[in-house]
């Protein structure tokens, strides 16, 4: 399992799992809970989740899926902007850690910016630390000016991801966040490798790609996204032999070819745009 490294030094897988969707229908509980340990089984121990996610459905899945193997996973997990002020992340962390059934979560974001002064959130995040319920934190849908103003505030400097939308489709970032996260961090997480609509799956460009290689092509779209340094990427998957489809994407080699025609039906950006997000 390759890995990438946190601005604290911390190594974690560059392939992980990612929940957004699942915990919401009781009649594949036990078949996600099996995908979900089926990752953390191949080394893909970074699992994702949210709050929002399910109204907590899938922090409680994710807490079904680890509770026996607490120290196979890196749990990540992310606050509302609505309770992002300093009592209410204390709060919301604590509902969080209790759905998780852990004592502690290893990365902590901020899903999105919000009302609330950064540096409220940047204390309570430093309060958790301190506590010993959270590790590390970041921010999730951060673009460059959002990142520079987190910094600016008293101990900004300490977050260590960027969790955004990346893929094929999605490429803005290569413009100007990306790179400047490379150069001076934090680090890019990439959420729906994919991309939530299927376009990525379904585009016969990639298609073309996987047949030569004799792969999937949602393996090509994880390989792509991992082809850049300093990258992690969260894909979903609900079934364990979708987990181990998407681990294979670590077996699969792209030649400049292949990025040439990827490049062709997805175009790299020419200019600066607006952060995407969904």
């Amino acid at each position: 399992m390759p890995t990438v490294e946190l601005p604290a030094g911390q190594q974690i897988p560059a392939l992980g799992q990612g929940t957004w969707g699942l915990g919401e229908d009781p009649a594949y509980h036990d078949e996600e809970v099996a995908a979900l340990r089926t990752g953390l089984d191949l080394e893909m121990t970074v699992v994702d989740t949210a709050e929002m996610y399910g109204d907590g459905a899938a922090e409680q899945l994710v807490g079904d899926a680890v509770f026996d193997r607490r120290d196979d996973a890196f749990i990540v997990t992310k606050v509302l902007p609505s309770h992002a002020g300093r009592p209410d992340t204390l709060r919301a962390c604590e509902a969080s850690l209790h759905r998780l059934r852990t004592d502690y979560i290893d990365l902590y974001l901020l899903h999105w910016p919000g009302p609330v002064p950064l540096d409220e959130t940047v204390d309570a995040f430093t309060v958790l630390q301190d506590q010993g319920k959270i590790r590390f934190w970041g921010v999730s849908n951060f673009d460059g000016v959002d990142l520079m103003e987190l910094t600016a505030v008293q101990d900004g400097g300490a977050v260590q991801t960027d969790q955004v939308l990346y893929n094929l489709v999605h490429r803005g970032i290569e413009w100007d966040l990306l790179p400047a996260c490379q150069r001076d961090g934090p680090l890019i997480m990439a959420y729906s490798p994919f991309d939530h609509r299927g376009t990525v799956l379904r585009h016969p460009a990639v298609a073309a790609v996987a047949d030569r290689h004799g792969v999937t092509p949602a393996q090509v779209a994880i390989t792509w996204v991992l082809r850049q340094d300093g990258v992690t990427t969260i894909p979903k998957a609900s079934t364990p032999e979708h987990t181990r489809e998407n681990h294979g994407a670590l077996a699969v080699r792209l030649d400049l070819e292949d990025y040439a025609v990827l490049d062709r039906a997805f175009p790299p950006p020419d200019g600066p745009r607006p952060l995407e997000m969904i």
